[in-house]
């Protein structure tokens, strides 16, 4: 047998592994460049949340202007309104936590409301949290605040149902997405394609608990994205050794 027979056979053995090694570094490395990717994005994100939700407020579009708008256009701009809530068209919303709002701990719901404007367009209002124990309107009777009321609110679009989220049950006033125009459709009402997250003034007793929305999005995409770069060098080192190993058991053999 020649010399260059010898030493390419080992070489041709290599080569399987080498490729699957190749392939392996190579996704690898994408994954962390996508994380970086995803962190670049989710800071632009935080930054543009937060310049939203510290910007003072503005009066809230009126009535005509409803029908152009867009989630991109309006969610998370903070509003000035005023008007008359209707407090018999309540309903209660479970409370499922979100990455811009601070949980308010404890089982509970979210108190959705129709507020009347002057000329009588209705707006649905998040006006906050109440727990499960004083869902019942009776339960925070000073918080039903009768006559025309002044907020301050953060727009919002209305949320995708979530996957496993329960049927609503219209019967019990319970409802499991925060989707205003299902909710008034069972009311019998008409209201606008976005709803308002209440942030002050505070409700008198303090029910329903109003929450300043802030962004609370994690951001551990560089922690990811160096987990993968590490594993595809190990992933090389680990090739590389094994390789060199087994070139001198061949060469010993």
């Amino acid at each position: 047998m020649t010399h260059s027979a010898s030493t390419a056979a080992p070489r041709r053995r290599l080569l399987g592994p080498a490729l699957m090694s190749l392939v392996g570094v190579a996704v690898l490395i994408g994954l962390g460049v996508w994380q970086l990717e995803r962190m670049a994005w989710k800071r632009a994100l935080i930054a543009t949340l937060t310049e939203s939700l510290t910007a003072d407020p503005v009066p809230l579009p009126p009535p005509a202007a409803w029908p152009g708008l867009t989630r991109e256009a309006i969610e998370f701009r903070r509003v000035r309104l005023a008007g008359t809530f209707l407090h018999d068209k309540e309903a209660l919303v479970y409370a499922i936590g979100s990455g811009s709002r601070t949980a308010a701990g404890g089982l509970g719901y979210r108190v959705f409301t129709p507020l009347r404007l002057d000329g009588g367009a209705l707006v649905m209002v998040d006006r906050g949290f109440v727990p499960e124990a004083d869902k019942a309107p009776e339960a925070r009777a000073a918080g039903q605040v009768a006559g025309p009321v002044e907020i301050v609110a953060v727009m919002r679009w209305p949320e995708a149902r979530p996957m496993f989220a329960p049927a609503d049950d219209p019967a019990r006033n319970m409802w499991f997405a925060r989707d205003p125009g299902v909710i008034a459709a069972a009311k019998g009402i008409t209201i606008a394609p976005f709803y308002v997250e209440q942030e002050s003034p505070p409700a008198p007793g303090g029910l329903p608990r109003v929450t300043r929305l802030q962004p609370n999005l994690p951001d551990n995409h560089l922690q990811y994205a160096l987990t993968w770069f590490s594993l595809a060098l190990a992933l090389a080192v680990i090739f590389f050794l094994w390789a060199r190993g087994r070139g001198r058991a061949d060469r010993g053999g």
